[in-house]
């Protein structure tokens, strides 16, 4: 088993009375991470349900909380000493959380749950266990963990971090990032090794996700609606998000986009980049910019109606999603930064960088009041100019 760097937290978090609860889009690897803590409790006395079996939906529908506990019981858990119950995509049942809230304050139980929409996990849930959960999300392999999948670890891997361009390192790993840039980082689609069925598999992730999570949290009859809207996103990303402009070109109106939207991103296919400001209410009049959670996810969806230069900065900003909070800054003149990371790193993104950019990147920064700054780049130019650090450095 590859392990992800999430699990050692996750592993120290059972050891706490608090729900943990992991979060994250289908396919990204909740359930295997949830088996994975499973195994090192150091104890038998644990049982993992699947809340997509209609058995268990049933259970978990009663209303007799204590007889519910009885089946559970009858299933091989001991109430009588510290036991642990692992439930697996628990949105499928509407009434668990007041059922975990039960259990929880009544027996000595630990909870381990897992969860495919961020609004379910976050709000709903929120509403009965709160102060009694905390929430873990899981996004697909980060460009290190998909290294370890690929078993081209390297150890002091951190060490590497945003370093200034390494020749060495480059051509030891570029045709990985290639790779990775191409095909994303779900675990599944990473470790096949066709590439026909990496397509495949992500084809099926996306239909899994509009079929499932989103039918889950929406009207049945919008899956058409979103498909398309999710395909017209995928040619414009790395773009704001022009509801007006959205909505002439799919006939959805602009109340229910910006609630489509809303619902993509909180079920992990897109983030949203604000305009950096140190004024509020210009942020909020601003129009965000839009990425998708997953680069090969997003290839099969624009279906080559990208260009390789919108596709890295989409890498780019997944890589610094993982690090913080993504912002852009752009001047009514056109002037701009691609990302802004955490409020107080400009960054700016090149294929292929050159000295300019970098000269560039430092004014425009400087002007803004950011001196912590860095030029990314995917290409080694014939220039041989060094001076940026290299897409696969950046974590």
């Amino acid at each position: 088993m590859f392990l992800r760097d999430i699990y050692t937290e996750l592993v120290q978090h059972t050891k706490k009375k608090q729900v943990t609860v992991v979060t994250g889009m289908r396919r990204v690897g909740k359930s295997t991470a949830v088996k994975y803590v499973l195994q090192q409790l150091g104890h038998s006395n644990y049982i993992y349900l699947d809340c997509e079996r209609i058995e268990i939906r049933v259970l978990f529908n009663g209303n007799n909380y204590e007889a519910i506990k009885d089946e559970l019981t009858l299933m091989g858990l001991d109430f009588n000493k510290p036991c642990l119950i692992a439930l697996d995509e628990i949105q499928l049942i509407e009434n668990l959380p007041s059922l975990i809230k039960y259990l929880y304050d009544t027996y000595a139980i630990k909870f381990m749950v897992t969860g495919s929409s961020s609004y379910y996990m976050k709000n709903q849930f929120s509403e009965s266990l709160a102060g009694r959960k905390r929430v873990f999300e899981m996004y697909p392999l980060s460009f290190k963990e998909f290294l370890e999948f690929k078993n081209l670890g390297v150890a002091n891997f951190s060490k590497y971090a945003m370093q200034p361009f390494n020749k060495t390192w480059y051509n030891k790993f570029k045709e990985a990032y290639n790779e990775y840039i191409k095909f994303g980082g779900f675990p599944e689609v990473v470790l096949e090794t066709n590439e026909n069925d990496k397509i495949a598999l992500l084809k099926d992730i996306i239909n899994s996700y509009i079929e499932m999570d989103v039918k889950l949290l929406a009207d049945y009859s919008v899956s058409e609606d979103l498909y398309k809207l999710v395909k017209l996103l995928a040619s414009r990303t790395g773009n704001k998000i022009d509801y007006t402009k959205i909505s002439s070109v799919t006939g959805i109106n602009r109340q229910k986009l910006a609630t489509y939207i809303q619902l993509l991103e909180h079920t992990y296919l897109i983030y949203q980049a604000t305009p950096f400001t140190k004024n509020i209410d210009k942020e909020i009049s601003q129009q965000a910019k839009l990425y998708f959670a997953d680069t090969g996810l997003l290839n099969v969806l624009a279906a080559g109606q990208l260009s390789s230069g919108q596709v890295f900065e989409n890498a780019i900003a997944i890589q610094l999603k993982n690090e913080g909070t993504i912002q852009y800054y752009q001047k009514k003149t056109g002037q701009e930064i691609d990302f802004i990371l955490n409020g107080n790193t400009a960054i700016e993104v090149k294929e292929t960088p050159i000295p300019q950019d970098k000269q560039t990147l430092e004014k425009r920064a400087l002007a803004i009041g950011i001196d912590k700054h860095f030029l990314i780049g995917r290409n080694y130019a014939a220039s041989e100019f060094a001076g940026f650090v290299w897409g696969g450095n950046v974590f």
